[in-house]
């Protein structure tokens, strides 16, 4: 996608497309005033806007879109306005509502020039850097829908996006990590989304190995054997019933200082999770291909962060495997042994993700990284404690979860802080080994969390759980059904921080 700015008005911008953001006013005449923006649109175009102010056609809601086709006064073939709320609430998670809503809708069609137009000045505090950033982020992701498999395309790649607007070294620098950002969460979005005929461990590992490649990111990957040698038995354990051996890929980006520490993250990459023996049924199955997600949300996020030259020292470790049914698969009642010697009794083959991430951690802690950085979809129990469009956030260092929270609020994506009480470990007690993998079904999300504590030594850590965000059922208008690419923008924050 080309991205270019411009100063010209709306009457000479010859464009397919000319997105127009128009803040709200209700049909009672209550709201905002019309901002100046508005106001030459609605010269330019003899009074067209007005006159669907008045009939109440248009109000301005947020992510609203009215299309208009053949305005006279304009170059731009068509019009498309879009409904930004009241300004003065415009946050960051709406701004990228709107935007993802417009582009998503001018991208139904093929190889088309888009022109945006925005009020001027900031919007709820934010720079003007961090809506160009949002804005050529939302319009890459527009481009790509999850219908890979489709004969025909629903949507394609926008060709090109004229910013309206004088430009600087810093708005463009904005547009091109916003362009990278968006390329990113596009690279977690396939992986995702693509079936687990295509994506499994071996797959994945040579992807991103490809990818590493492509942008100077040193890739090591390890085969069943080497695991064995590492003694993550625990990892293994899972991998057991099936067909597809287990891999785990380390990458690292050298962005800081030779004597600067490195920040690590951890992707739980699942790449089918039938349950195990403690099968799950048809309906819960049929997404767990996107069990991975954190995996590939770790890639996304050190791959835009080596593109980006961000000046940090960082290293992800992708634990990949797949959890299946067979003879070999490890049992109920099963002990499974991790590589920093805990036992852990096997109570559900179904909370494997968490022995996954056991082995790696232990991994990563031990190669010597200064605070750590877990993304996994790993329980159910957060996704109905925080719904779908909330992260759970779970740590052992407060400062490293406000670090966490700050970004988040800056990329404009939402965690909260899970409680993380020593009580909950007693959940997790077990007679036969030095702990369960399960505890009650109450605080399962918690439980999981201190589960994962056990093994990174007392390093600052954090836990993200993103089984709600990361893979999404239905469609709306600004967001496209499937794999999101939650949290690449978030880690990108923090690491730039």
């Amino acid at each position: 996608m080309q991205i270019d700015f411009s100063t010209a008005s709306l009457k000479d911008v010859s464009s397919d497309w000319l997105i127009v953001g128009l803040s709200f006013v209700s049909s009672e005449g209550s709201g905002a005033k019309v901002s100046s923006l508005e106001s030459q649109l609605d010269e330019v175009t003899g009074g067209a806007i007005g006159r669907l102010r008045s009939r109440g056609d248009f109000k301005g809601k947020l992510a609203e879109l009215m299309p208009l086709y053949d305005l006279p006064g304009l170059k731009a073939s068509r019009v498309l306005l879009v409904g930004l709320g009241t300004l003065t609430e415009l946050i960051l998670p709406k701004l990228q509502r709107a935007c993802a809503a417009s582009l998503r809708k001018v991208a139904e069609q093929a190889s088309v020039s888009v022109a945006v137009a925005l009020p001027e000045g900031e919007l709820a505090g934010k720079s003007k850097a961090d809506i160009i950033e949002t804005l050529t982020s939302a319009a890459v992701v527009a481009g790509v829908s999850q219908g890979m498999y489709k004969q025909e395309a629903t949507r394609y790649p926008i060709k090109q996006l004229t910013v309206l607007s004088a430009t600087s070294d810093q708005l463009t620098q904005a547009a091109t990590h916003g362009q990278i950002i968006g390329e990113s969460i596009n690279i977690v979005r396939e992986l995702v989304n693509r079936g687990p005929h295509d994506i499994y461990p071996a797959t994945f590992a040579d992807r991103a190995s490809q990818l590493a490649a492509e942008y100077g990111i040193s890739c090591e990957v390890f085969d069943e054997k080497r695991l064995a040698d590492e003694k993550m038995f625990s990892m293994l354990g899972v991998a057991r019933g099936s067909t597809q051996p287990a891999r785990m890929v380390m990458l690292e980006y050298k962005g800081g200082n030779p004597d600067q520490p490195h920040i690590a993250l951890v992707g739980k990459g699942v790449t089918f999770d039938s349950g195990g023996y403690s099968l799950k049924p048809t309906d819960g199955m049929l997404t767990m291909k996107c069990d991975m997600a954190g995996a590939a949300t770790a890639l996304g996020a050190i791959i835009a962060a080596a593109r980006m030259n961000l000046p940090v020292n960082v290293r992800a470790y992708l634990g990949l495997v797949e959890n299946m049914v067979s003879g070999n698969a490890y049992k109920l009642g099963e002990v499974l042994t991790a590589r920093n010697g805990v036992t852990i009794e096997v109570c559900n083959t179904d909370a494997e993700g968490r022995l996954v991430l056991a082995d790696v951690l232990c991994y990563a802690v031990d190669q010597g990284a200064e605070s750590l950085v877990d993304l996994a979809t790993l329980t159910g129990a957060c996704v109905i404690a925080l719904g779908e469009d909330y992260v759970g956030l779970f740590s052992n260092n407060d400062d490293l979860a406000m670090h966490i929270q700050t970004a988040a609020s800056e990329a404009g994506e939402l965690v909260w802080r899970m409680p993380m009480d020593d009580s909950f470990n007693d959940q997790l007690k077990a007679d036969v080994a030095d702990c369960k993998n399960v505890g009650t079904r109450w605080g399962g999300a918690i439980t999981a969390a201190k589960f994962l504590e056990k093994f990174v030594s007392g390093k600052p850590w954090a836990h993200l759980d993103i089984a709600g965000p990361a893979y999404i059922t239905t469609g709306k208008a600004y967001r496209e059904g499937g794999a999101t690419g939650v949290m690449v923008k978030t880690l990108v924050e923090l690491l730039a921080k």
